[in-house]
């Protein structure tokens, strides 16, 4: 099966935009051929695939928005749990504090620039590898502290804001890869071209004719189905988690390294 997220934002636009536009000038073929006249049933069935159409888009788009929101909180917690991290790194020996704070600048570069354009599966998946070995690092620095300092309350705090931040990133990368699934898209184009078809149709075979407006509710349709497409993509397009959270997170960790 094809993967939509393998082709850019514009190239799936042009595609459906001449699949709904093919389907509206073959409905309008058709009832060029049916002739004039009234016909209810056309009319009919055009403003029931339309009604389901718009029924099909309201559900997805609420899907697509709760998956955006998801990846906003989970950046926003991710972010927290970083510069609290830091916070209470300064808490440490000096040894450790250094190494410590060097290490998550790193971080949270590396998780800023997994979002902050777009990447390929290889780097996606280089970047985790990045990250997973970082994390890997400060645990060590967390467990040298904890052999060497007897002062377990300000280890301890560290500990337990490190492990946080090492669930955060799994809690991430999972709003991140949670997505609209791809028949449910395909199933909007499906409607909207069959909706298309019927339009097309009702609007040859009616006394008033208005097939300007039919091409332009193709073109509506085709553009709010991208909209959903848009919203639902992490990485790319138009609409994006804003990364203030974890900007100010990289910023409070130089800060805390000076």
């Amino acid at each position: 099966m094809i993967d939509l997220y393998d082709y850019s934002l514009l190239t799936i636009f042009l595609v459906g935009l001449i699949v709904i536009v093919g389907a509206i000038e073959a409905g309008r073929r058709l009832g060029a051929r049916a002739g004039d006249g009234e016909n209810d049933t056309a009319s009919m069935l055009a403003g029931a695939a339309l009604g389901l159409l718009a029924l099909m888009i309201g559900f997805t788009f609420a899907m697509t928005l709760s998956r955006f929101e998801a990846r906003r909180d989970a950046l926003l917690k991710e972010a927290n749990a970083i510069s609290t991290t830091g916070l209470r790194a300064r808490l440490l020996p000096e040894a450790q504090r250094l190494e410590v704070l060097r290490l998550l600048q790193d971080y949270v570069k590396i998780r800023l620039d997994i979002t902050q354009r777009t990447q390929s599966a290889a780097d996606f998946k280089s970047a985790i590898d990045q990250s997973n070995a970082l994390q890997e690092k400060l645990w060590q620095q967390a467990m040298a502290v904890a052999v060497a300092n007897d002062a377990m309350v300000p280890t301890g705090l560290f500990i337990q804001t490190l492990n946080e931040m090492i669930d955060d990133q799994e809690a991430r990368l999972t709003a991140l890869r949670n997505r609209v699934p791809e028949i449910v898209i395909l199933a909007l184009f499906g409607v909207a071209a069959v909706a298309g078809g019927f339009a097309g149709y009702a609007s040859m075979i009616e006394t008033r004719r208005a097939v300007a407006a039919v091409y332009i509710m193709g073109l509506l349709m085709t553009w709010v189905i991208m909209l959903i497409l848009d919203l639902d993509r992490p990485t790319a397009g138009f609409i994006a988690v804003s990364q203030q959270p974890m900007i100010d997170a990289a910023n409070s960790i130089a800060a805390f390294s000076r």
